[in-house]
């Protein structure tokens, strides 16, 4: 009997545990539109259990702050608008995100682990004196997360005894959280004054038709393999009759092919499209880290050993300056 009520206790002590966690979610956004990785890592958040907050910093913010409250699983809403948070500059935004722990206790804090909160957190954990955890690929309890260590050639599982848990999530690894259903209350907070140690000046962004690499359905990637940056309108053309994203290894960009903002891979963005098609890419470990989780990969390459084959689901060997070319015609002709 004993050792039954010790049981029974045990479990309500997990419950009340499970129940007195608090997760405070960054959201990531364009102050019009939320960022795809913030529903990621809302998922992630929900699997802590107890309630999850978002905090929306922004300008003008109103709209994301709207999309939010109709995500389920978050419960409340916190919004803070001030020009200093224009840009989202990690400098502005770390008091912010200070004094909304001091007034509500969270016990973890988290963010997609996107440029924004890979530039945000560790600055974040450093001030609460805690070591951040990151690139997270799942939880297995409130203080125990998984991550993958030598290019995701090895899973980790770290335990984090901190005070207040703060780490980042790997967006492929969690599914989207749903943006309907859910009545999230909303909540302005006071703005800390502004830091001015950086300014915001400007960015130019580069327009294109095509989807966005880490949420595109289907992504087609090139490598050296393709010898030039012209031969990428190879990978574009096809890309086109797929409606799909491009992207590239970091041979390529290394080699001044395409701009850095198209490298898949460990030190670039990480995908896992519904169909990933690599072409004239030999499969360096730092490549296939960023989309080896892939739900269907296809590789093109004419060296019948490259390591790609080994993670393909489909493989072609071929000159890819004659392949690509027939797939696009083909798919012209549907």
């Amino acid at each position: 009997m004993f050792k039954i009520i010790n049981k029974q206790i045990l479990r309500q002590v997990a419950s009340l545990l499970h129940r007195s966690q608090s997760t405070l979610v960054i959201a990531e956004h364009t102050n019009e539109k939320l960022t795809p990785i913030t529903l990621n890592a809302i998922t992630a958040a929900s699997k802590l259990g107890g309630e999850v907050s978002c905090l929306v910093a922004g300008t003008d913010c109103a709209k994301v702050a709207e999309e939010l409250s109709k995500v389920q699983g978050v419960k409340k809403v916190l919004v803070a608008q001030h020009a200093a948070y224009k840009g989202s500059l990690p400098e502005e935004l770390t008091p912010l995100i200070l004094a909304t722990q001091q007034q509500f206790s969270f016990t973890h804090i988290c963010a997609g682990a996107s440029a924004f909160g890979k530039s945000l957190l560790p600055r974040v954990a450093a001030k609460l004196d805690v070591a951040p955890v990151s690139d997270i690929i799942a939880i297995k309890s409130p203080d125990t997360f998984v991550r993958t260590i030598y290019a995701g050639n090895a899973l980790c599982t770290v335990k984090c005894n901190e005070k207040v848990k703060v780490f980042t999530v790997r967006g492929t690894s969690f599914e989207a959280a749903l943006t309907t259903g859910g009545s999230a209350t909303s909540e302005q907070v006071s703005t800390p004054a502004p830091v001015g140690m950086s300014e915001w000046l400007g960015q130019n962004l580069t327009k294109s038709d095509r989807p966005e690499l880490t949420s595109a359905k289907v992504v087609v990637s090139g490598g050296r393999g393709l010898k030039s940056g012209d031969n990428f309108k190879l990978l574009y053309d096809l890309a086109d009759q797929m409606h799909a994203a491009v992207g590239a290894s970091r041979a390529a960009v290394d080699a001044g092919f395409v701009p850095n903002d198209m490298q898949v891979g460990q030190t670039g963005k990480i995908v896992a499209p519904e169909l990933y098609i690599a072409v004239g890419i030999s499969g360096a470990i730092q490549h296939l880290a960023g989309m080896k989780d892939s739900k269907t990969i296809v590789a093109i390459n004419k060296d019948p050993e490259a390591p790609i084959f080994q993670v393909a689901d489909y493989g072609l060997v071929a000159d890819l300056f004659k392949a690509v070319p027939e797939m696009t015609e083909l798919l012209k002709k549907k």
